[in-house]
């Protein structure tokens, strides 16, 4: 805000704790480590994945902590899918579903390969924009109107240091992560005073099939845990963090603890957003590109 207070504290009321969530890529890695931790932390969760298969053992581990588990097979770029999966899981108890999705987590994505811009594939190029943009694009679309309708919600996307850094290859990844981080703070702006609460969340560098596939951490030793991120969604679940919204966090650096002390301190008009930078002291468009 122009005053230099952070929006996340100004607009109606955060929403109650989340007892519902949905999870895309939810059958491995880190969305599978997402999903148990809700569960464990005593959620309800919607799973959405390709694998059926993996999907229905992670169904089976959620129910195993006492909690309900929706199998939701769908490929997240598919418009139609997006919409089945999100009209199950807001079904009723009665019918099937959990009554509500209070949560969601924007999971799912993929990486194209490490190549520069001129090599790289134009098909794998697009798909993975798609996967990585049009996916969470269409889970948003789907899910947050139900709950602005009723009084607010959350919406986690699981974003990545590419999003906020230049990088030379694997130029998909990079551009769709930025997207998203930009689609993230839309959703903030829109549905802030609605109550919305948006969160974007780099993992670091996590061990799963995608970055232990990847040139760019080979050999690599110092893993980031998948437990800070799974600490920093159900932080934020219970409400914990909504003074964040709208900020990108990195699970490598913040803990739950740390951001709810660095948003008491906030006084930044544009805290943890991406913005351009002025080149040097006396740029002519410094107040431009720091004031809004």
């Amino acid at each position: 805000m122009a005053d230099g207070t952070p929006r996340a504290e100004a607009g109606r009321g955060s929403p109650p704790a989340a007892r519902t969530a949905l999870v895309t890529g939810a059958s491995r890695g880190i969305g599978r480590a997402v999903a148990l931790g809700l569960a464990g932390a005593g959620l309800d969760v919607a799973l959405v994945a390709r694998d059926a298969d993996r999907l229905a053992e992670v169904a089976r581990e959620v129910r195993d902590l006492g909690r309900t588990a929706l199998e939701l097979p769908a490929d997240v770029t598919d418009a139609a899918a997006v919409a089945e999966a999100v009209r199950s899981a807001e079904a009723a108890p009665a019918d099937g579903g959990l009554g509500s999705v209070d949560l969601l987590v924007n999971n799912a994505g993929r990486i194209d390969a490490e190549v520069p811009p001129w090599e790289a594939d134009p098909d794998e190029w697009w798909s993975v924009l798609e996967t990585n943009v049009r996916g969470p694009f269409l889970l948003a679309r789907h899910v947050v109107p139900g709950m602005l309708a009723r009084g607010g919600g959350r919406v986690v996307d699981l974003n990545s240091g590419a999003g906020s850094h230049d990088n030379a290859e694997a130029t998909a990844y990079n551009a769709s992560k930025t997207a998203l981080m930009r689609l993230g703070a839309g959703l903030h702006l829109a549905g802030h005073d609605r109550g919305l609460r948006v969160l974007e969340v780099a993992p670091g560098v996590v061990r799963t099939d995608m970055t232990g596939g990847m040139r760019a951490h080979e050999g690599r030793t110092d893993w980031t845990p998948v437990e800070r991120t799974v600490d920093l969604v159900t932080a934020f679940a219970r409400g914990e963090l909504d003074a964040c919204s709208g900020w990108f966090v990195r699970a490598s650096h913040d803990t739950p603890a740390s951001l709810a002390r660095l948003a008491g301190e906030a006084t930044a008009p544009a805290a943890r957003r991406l913005r351009v930078q002025p080149a040097a002291t006396g740029d002519p468009l410094a107040e431009v590109l720091t004031g809004r």
